[in-house]
């Protein structure tokens, strides 16, 4: 297959290694303030450490692929002396926690507050630390079908046999989606874009992991993930096309924005200079205000215009908001403008009525509220022209929230129009259309392919909002940023060995 945008490879090769010359001190242009002597040195600074970022070559590409760690946790908080505990009961006529009556019993709602936590006494919590274990959010992040049954698998072969038989069988399903084995082994699986080179991946990650010298410790969800993640990276590399990914959780932490050092943003123009297509698919949606989305994606543009990136590079980037409702670009002057809905909505899309999207969005509202009530939850309604949602007025956990969005998915199973409701970890929102019916229309727009595309998220579970992608194009399953960052870097580093080795027929 021929290399994806090649008409703008000789463009785009002059900012495979730098900016361009010229930057110089060029003021930006996108969010003009009148600042002092010092933010000049500061924003110099962080421009200068954004070209030392984009100057540097391409990773070897020798080098070991070695996904970073978790974090190791912090120490727990020092308990209070008991002088300290002795004073502040002193002062206080009620028992403290370090003068536990006998009918003292701690309430569950404890484990929602962090605070509270500090000063209670919890049987077997011993610290926050532990309080933070017990109210994780477990293994409803950590659902897939065929995951497990790879997991599973460990129980009678080796993670080398498994990953054998896993690549054949992925083969022989990539041929034929409904008969295969895997099909019948995985009921739940669908299609897959590519083959995938699992064999390769799990001697790449066991070089990290141990993965296959292990006798006791089979492999856990995470790590089958990763296996499959840098598998896909390796089988999508050289006919990458179009690129796209969620935003909070994924490009940055959930309630955050694009910052000027966030990571991501040398990967994203790296990209584009490598002649790829990148659109940031959000469930944030403000129809007719550009500059709210300029708001969440500030950094990123700033750095447009701080590079002075031409147009042949800047119209490869999108945004999708509201899930598939709204698709902005980037004009001459460094601001998002809409597309009219005409040049890049599919037909269904288009005959979506205004009757139809209110009748969907207040019947899930009533789902909403009627779940809230049920699970004794007191939630503040939020309301948009194509989305609904709602917010718990208290803290809550994770299951609640699960439970809010497949009542939503059950209840509205017969809606006439396609919808996303999904758990979005702190609010529960339900949203006309949903990212399958987007990267459709976002495919056709661009003329594109699934082999040429790879949808990056960080919720694939039956709540998730970058579930629906799956049936789109291949997928890279993340759980933070600093993964999307490590994976956008292995699959620079696979494009750069792509273009300097010539096809030989």
């Amino acid at each position: 297959m021929a290399t994806p945008c090649a008409d703008l490879s000789s463009k785009a090769s002059s900012f495979s290694c730098g900016a361009p010359a010229a930057l110089g001190c060029r003021a930006t242009r996108l969010f003009r303030t009148n600042s002092c002597g010092t933010c000049h040195d500061r924003l110099g600074s962080e421009r200068g450490s954004l070209l030392a970022r984009l100057q540097d070559p391409c990773l070897a590409t020798t080098s070991t692929v070695t996904p970073a760690p978790a974090p190791t946790p912090s120490p727990p908080p020092a308990l209070p002396s008991s002088q300290e505990r002795s004073s502040s009961s002193a002062s206080s006529s009620s028992p403290g926690p370090s003068q536990v009556s006998p009918d003292y019993k701690p309430k569950w709602s404890m484990l929602l507050s962090t605070e509270a936590l500090e000063d209670a006494q919890i049987s077997r919590a011993g610290s926050v630390t532990d309080a933070h274990v017990l109210r994780r959010k477990g293994r409803l992040k950590e659902q897939d079908g065929l995951i497990e049954f790879i997991i599973s698998m460990h129980a009678t072969h080796s993670p080398a046999e498994v990953m054998e038989k896993m690549e054949r069988w992925i083969r022989e399903h990539f041929e034929d989606p409904r008969c295969s084995l895997l099909k019948k082994l995985v009921p739940s699986i669908g299609r897959f874009h590519s083959h995938l080179p699992l064999v390769q991946a799990l001697q790449e990650y066991d070089q990290f992991s141990c993965l296959s010298r292990r006798k006791y410790v089979p492999p856990n969800f995470a790590e089958i993930r990763h296996v499959l993640n840098i598998a896909q990276v390796h089988a999508i590399a050289e006919n990458l096309s179009l690129i796209t990914f969620d935003a909070d959780g994924t490009l940055y932490a959930d309630g955050h924005h694009i910052e000027r050092d966030n990571k991501m943003i040398c990967h994203i123009i790296k990209l584009l200079q490598h002649g790829a297509h990148v659109a940031i698919v959000t469930a944030a949606g403000y129809p007719g205000e550009p500059e709210k989305f300029e708001t969440r994606f500030a950094g990123l543009l700033a750095a447009f215009e701080d590079l002075g990136l031409p147009q042949t590079i800047t119209s490869l980037f999108h945004i999708m908001g509201g899930e598939c409702n709204y698709l902005l670009e980037v004009n001459e002057g460094y601001r998002l403008e809409f597309v009219e809905d005409n040049l890049w909505k599919s037909k269904d899309m288009l005959e979506w009525s205004s009757v139809d999207i209110r009748e969907l969005l207040s019947d899930a509202e009533c789902t909403l509220k009627s779940a809230a009530a049920r699970l004794r939850v007191p939630v503040e309604i939020i309301r948009k022209p194509r989305a609904v949602g709602v917010i718990p007025k208290e803290p809550t956990i994770y299951e609640v929230l699960e439970e809010m969005a497949l009542t939503v998915q059950v209840q509205l199973v017969g809606a006439k129009l396609p919808f996303c409701a999904f758990n979005g970890g702190k609010d529960v929102f339900v949203d006309v259309g949903n990212k399958s019916v987007g990267l459709g229309a976002l495919m056709t727009y661009l003329k594109k392919k699934p082999c040429e595309m790879l949808h990056v998220g960080d919720r694939f579970t039956i709540s998730g909002n970058d579930a629906a992608t799956r049936s789109k194009c291949p997928i890279l399953w993340v759980a933070n940023p600093e993964e999307t960052a490590f994976y956008t870097r292995m699959l620079l580093r696979d494009i750069h060995v792509a273009h300097l080795t010539p096809y030989i027929e």
